[in-house]
């Protein structure tokens, strides 16, 4: 059975709003009343040179790192 690669790429989604930190491993930005913490790694591509203050647009996906099963409440 053949599949797309597309049909398995993750969900993108995405948040503006000006830098109100920064470091070399996440940006958090302000949007609205809540802050945005975004993780980067080496091979987040940036255009240009950030800075605290910019507006920013940033595009990120989301994954689960691990999946706890819970027990059901419900008695039968």
């Amino acid at each position: 059975m053949l599949f797309s690669m597309s049909a398995f790429a993750a969900k993108t989604y995405q948040v503006t709003g000006p830098i109100v930190e920064l470091s070399d491993s996440r940006i958090i930005v302000q949007k609205g009343s809540d802050r945005w913490e975004i993780e980067r790694n080496p091979n987040t591509k940036v255009t240009g040179d950030l800075k605290v203050g910019q507006k920013v647009t940033i595009e990120y996906t989301m994954a689960a790192d691990t999946v706890e099963i819970k027990s059901d409440s419900k008695k039968k």
